[in-house]
């Protein structure tokens, strides 16, 4: 009765991802519409209320978010956000043992940014809650301008603490937490990145992160499938065994260019690696065009991985490896994402206080072709010529975000 932790957070993670991105890439056209650019300034003040929406997979994540960040004076900037996530899933992952869920996450994040000179430190806490997950994280980062404001470098350190719960239904039909089962697991992220004003039109940032994992890193719902030919359906479930650690690492490239007609090209680039076999590239091409109160905007992501060495889609048998899973996002697979936005700039009559308002819309497809994880449900039976005549998982999502902006 749960969604992989994994695959939820990927489809969450991807509709953030895609919002902070159109939001940088605007940033980053404002900064290339006027060099040398505005670095060394907070933020503005701002409210912000978005609803967002994933569909695809069998899975619906759907809610609200609202943030308000302010000025304190001179040198500060805080921050706070709330967001809320209203899962519904009937997945494929979901449907293997289990019957589809509802299920509310909330988070609450808040930051705060100080300016002294030309460095700028932030601090930010991030709380979030589910009825079997609550997860804790806190991120420190120096960022300092140099060489006539045409430098900066940025350095970043996280702090993750995650508590693992399972839920179980009683003979009453009430969901709650397994006595019996609670887990922990521990994030660190360092990250540097450089960020190069190379010509009047061109800006180029370089960035490195390395990230560790220790502790439960599986999900507690999930089993793997190994083959039992010639009875029942010839195939069983076992639960997955994960290593106990996990470390990553990945270095990024983005090139933005400024063209003579007020629009803005992106070219991003990213290599993924970990010690769990996966090795991953990702490029993605952006284009921005404003036309007078409005900023038009595309992409086209590409991303591309290998199969961790202890995934396996149909293990040949119980206990074959030390170490088994069945994670579709640890499977081998091509991923195809195109975007489109809109941006409507506007002022409201009689309200000098607010100095302008945004609305903006954002739509992505995402198309996911798998080539080693097969559509396997509860009531399959594997074919007599074998796993390969299943037929290959594929999947096609929409995401959806609407969010209206005031500046004050």
């Amino acid at each position: 009765m749960q969604l992989s932790r994994e695959s939820r957070r990927a489809a969450l993670q991807l509709a953030r991802a895609r919002r902070a991105a159109r939001i940088a890439a605007l940033v980053a056209f404002g900064a290339l519409g006027s060099l040398p650019g505005s670095a060394g300034v907070l933020p503005e003040d701002e409210a912000d209320a978005m609803y967002h929406r994933y569909e695809g997979g069998g899975v619906t994540v759907q809610g609200p978010s609202v943030l308000i960040r302010k000025k304190i004076g001179d040198n500060f900037s805080v921050s706070y956000n709330y967001y809320v996530d209203m899962i519904t899933s009937a997945s494929i992952d979901v449907l293997l043992t289990a019957s589809p869920y509802k299920e509310r996450r909330t988070q609450q994040s808040g930051s705060v940014e100080y300016q002294h000179g030309k460095t700028t430190y932030s601090v930010s806490y991030i709380h979030s809650r589910e009825p079997d997950y609550i997860a804790d994280t806190s991120i420190f980062s120096l960022s300092q301008d140099m060489f006539g404001d045409l430098t900066t470098v940025t350095m970043s350190y996280s702090r993750g603490w995650d508590h693992v719960y399972r839920d179980i239904k009683l003979a009453d039909g009430a969901i709650v937490n397994d006595p019996t089962f609670a887990q922990e697991v521990d994030h660190r992220s360092y990250g540097v990145g450089l960020t190069q004003v190379l010509t009047r039109n061109l800006i180029l940032s370089l960035n490195y992160q390395a990230l560790t994992d220790q502790g439960y890193l599986q999900s507690p719902y999930r089993d793997v499938v190994y083959l039992t030919p010639g009875v029942g359906k010839g195939w069983a479930t076992a639960p997955q065994v994960y290593p106990g650690t996990h470390t990553s690492n990945a270095a990024s490239a983005d090139l933005k260019y400024y063209l003579p007609y007020r629009a803005a090209l992106d070219f991003f680039y990213r290599y993924y690696t970990d010690t769990w076999g996966i090795e991953a590239n990702t490029l993605q091409l952006g284009y921005t065009q404003p036309w007078h109160q409005w900023i038009f905007d595309g992409t086209f992501r590409y991303y591309k991985q290998n199969a961790a060495s202890f995934y396996n889609d149909l293990f040949p048998r119980a206990n074959a490896q030390n170490f088994e899973a069945r994670d579709r996002e640890l499977a081998a697979f091509s991923s195809y994402t195109v975007g489109v936005g809109a941006s409507y700039e506007f002022k409201v009559p009689r309200a000098p206080w607010i100095q302008k308002n945004t609305l903006n819309l954002r739509y992505d497809h995402l198309l996911i072709d798998y080539t080693d994880f097969h559509a396997l449900y509860s009531n399959t039976v594997i074919p007599a010529g074998g796993e390969d005549e299943l037929p290959l998982y594929r999947l096609d999502a929409n995401i959806i975000q609407l969010f209206y902006s005031l500046y004050f």
